[in-house]
């Protein structure tokens, strides 16, 4: 948190699949799928959000907004 705002997801890297594996932070972080699944338990991350999957497996996914230019899969890669 910097100056009592949250940071937000402003870049994701992706694998072969097309799978999220990496997200930048607004304040220049980059962090790996598990580490931002920790920050978003946190409250450290605005605007996304954790669901548990078919597979069981807990996912981050954006906060439904209605706006799909700032969904996840729309950032740019870094």
């Amino acid at each position: 948190m910097v100056n009592g705002e949250r940071e937000r997801f402003v870049a994701v890297q992706k694998n072969g699949d097309g799978d999220l594996t990496s997200f930048q932070t607004s304040t220049g972080r980059v962090l790996s799928y598990e580490q931002a699944l920790q920050e978003i338990q946190a409250g450290a991350i605005a605007g996304v959000n954790i669901f548990k999957g078919k597979d069981g497996a807990p996912h981050i996914r954006g906060d439904a907004d209605g706006d799909p230019t700032n969904n996840l899969d729309q950032l740019p890669l870094f």
